[in-house]
């Protein structure tokens, strides 16, 4: 290390991995490469540093570590008014020095932490649900003149399209809606089970679970697994395509995306619910026989006879037509937020989960609606 006879001199040496400072006086400090915040408090501590050079005859090999310490140092030492000298470093890090400091940061460019006021965080949330009520609104109009075109025999899609999506979301989803429909019967009968068996009327079970599944937790069951999986899909796969340009590429070859890539996906769920529900109400019911039967003194004769006898035509209708409204909100959140997604990666996974959010928001007000207005009018 050489020791300039300057007081008001450091004379910084890079040799291999270290970086060794010294200055004529009382201290003398060497620190690794990682540790330059003990050499830069030094270096305040010396109010009579002016000025800073480097020795670099025993540096070897070096990397991106190097040239960020470096930087710091240079900073350092603009903003203390500490004078750098790099013209001893190799060409190399002085070529990538000017680099760095040949374009002026831009003011502003760096991210500030501002603590936002609570008015002002209710206010952007007030503004982000009217944009997105307004998107709403404009997505819908779309998907209704849509289907008008389908009606008049003009809308523009390919039905294999059709029964492609029918495919996807109909016998595909069958696994999955039998596993979770046969629990939710199970978990009914033993939680109505509990109750009933503490009057002896267990064979009121079958009422309990028949009506539960036909008229709420079938339908319901259904669509929130289609909203976590056929939505999500929708969006992923829409998203995807907005990303790759596709969209665009379909608008100037002249074709309608909401006819085109909407419109089969939407009738396909619509089909598809209410098939799913009487399927769902099925294995509820099944589900609910096995818990009956297998821990109750109750036959599977007795169980299939007290279901027929609660479980009318109208508590199915009710089921149905929920789950074919379910159907068209889930395919308006998927298709929706795909439609609306960025133009990267990361915009993608947000779709899929903003439509997988949006889709149970929506079926629970519409579950709630509707079985407020069923109440109502006694049905």
């Amino acid at each position: 290390m050489t020791v300039n006879n300057v007081p008001c001199e450091i004379n910084v040496s890079l040799a291999g991995h270290t970086l060794e400072a010294a200055i004529v006086g009382d201290w003398v400090l060497e620190a690794e490469i990682p540790s330059l915040d003990v050499v830069l408090e030094r270096l305040g501590d010396r109010s009579n540093v002016k000025r800073l050079v480097f020795s670099t005859e025993a540096l070897g090999h070096w990397d991106s570590l190097l040239m960020t310490e470096l930087i710091r140092l240079v900073d350092y030492g603009v903003k203390q008014g500490i004078e750098v000298d790099t013209t001893t470093l190799p060409e190399g890090i002085q070529g990538l020095l000017s680099l760095v400091y040949a374009v002026p940061e831009r003011v502003g460019a760096r991210r500030h932490e501002t603590k936002m006021p609570w008015f002002e965080v209710i206010g952007n949330g007030g503004i982000r649900i009217f944009k997105d009520s307004q998107a709403l609104v404009a997505f819908i109009g779309e998907t209704a003149l849509s289907v008008f075109a389908l009606t008049r025999g003009k809308a523009r899609f390919r039905w294999v399209d059709l029964w492609t999506n029918i495919q996807d979301c109909g016998p595909s989803a069958l696994p999955i809606v039998t596993l979770i429909s046969l629990l939710v019967g199970l978990i009914l009968a033993f939680v109505g089970a509990v109750q009933l068996a503490l009057f002896g009327a267990q064979i009121y079970i079958a009422d309990l679970v028949g009506l539960g599944m036909t008229r709420e937790m079938g339908g319901l069951m259904a669509a929130i697994i289609m909203s976590g999986r056929t939505g999500a899909s929708y969006a992923a796969q829409l998203g995807t395509m907005q990303v790759n340009s596709e969209i665009d590429a379909l608008k100037t070859m002249g074709f309608d995306p909401m006819e085109f890539l909407v419109l089969p996906r939407i009738l396909a769920l619509v089909l598809i619910m209410p098939l799913l529900c009487l399927y769902a109400d099925l294995m509820g019911i099944i589900g609910g026989a096995l818990v009956t039967v297998s821990f109750f003194d109750v036959s599977l004769v007795e169980y299939l006879n007290r279901t027929a006898s609660a479980v009318h035509i109208t508590d199915f209708s009710i089921g149905v037509a929920k789950c074919a409204v379910f159907g068209v909100l889930i395919a308006l959140s998927g298709c929706m937020r795909g439609m609306q997604c960025g133009r990267s990666a990361s915009a993608v996974g947000d779709a899929a989960t903003s439509a997988v959010v949006t889709g149970i928001i929506f079926i629970v007000i519409a579950d709630s609606l509707m079985t407020v207005m069923c109440n109502r009018l006694g049905i």
